[in-house]
């Protein structure tokens, strides 16, 4: 295939945005993949931070960071993303060059814990309130479940609304897959 799918092109496009010494944010941790892969951009002189409310999700990619030789430029935190300028510190703020959502539910964790509209775009906005111009957020938006749906349209609306003289707004999806399939909003700072 030559059209990448969702979570490659959401690597491809933090690539671009991405380098050795920048911050970055896992603003869903997860399994920890994402951690691992934002970690391998910034290197041991940048840094990653991630977030999870999922105590799951934090022992996990911990595990993950661990073996992956990372644990000095990562910190976890097990919290809501709504949360990151205050726990980022913020000497760091402005060095935040991307950040990375996979919305939904902790894969293979509970399905009733998931990601609401409310907190996603207050951590979004957020971060447009301090990212330098070029910076990206790649939003990995997962709506095959009822409140997915909710966070989607939510989402939708919001970023439709962005001023387009203070960001890129792309949406990359696949049209005609069956069953919700997930697609990418990216937001770049301008």
């Amino acid at each position: 295939m030559k059209l990448d799918r969702v979570l490659p092109y959401s690597k491809k496009i933090l690539k671009l945005a991405l380098a050795e010494g920048d911050i970055a944010v896992d603003c869903t941790i997860g399994n920890g993949h994402d951690t691992v892969f934002l970690a391998d951009l910034v290197g041991q002189s940048g840094h990653v931070y991630g977030f999870d409310i999922q105590k799951e999700a934090i022992i996990a990619t911990s595990e993950l960071v661990l073996n992956s030789g990372f644990t000095d430029c990562v910190t976890l935190f097990q919290e809501s993303h709504a949360r990151l300028l205050e726990l980022i510190p913020k000497t760091e703020h402005s060095r935040i060059r991307g950040a990375i959502f996979n919305l939904g539910y902790l894969p293979g964790g509970d399905k009733e814990i998931v990601t609401l509209a409310e907190s996603t775009i207050a951590a979004v906005e957020q971060l447009l309130s301090v990212m330098e111009k070029e910076a990206v957020i790649v939003l990995v938006v997962y709506h095959g479940h009822p409140e997915g749906q909710v966070e989607r349209d939510a989402l939708l609306d919001y970023v439709t609304g962005l001023d387009q003289k203070k960001a890129h707004v792309l949406q990359y999806r696949f049209m005609n897959q069956v069953n919700n399939p997930p697609f990418i909003i990216a937001i770049e700072k301008k």
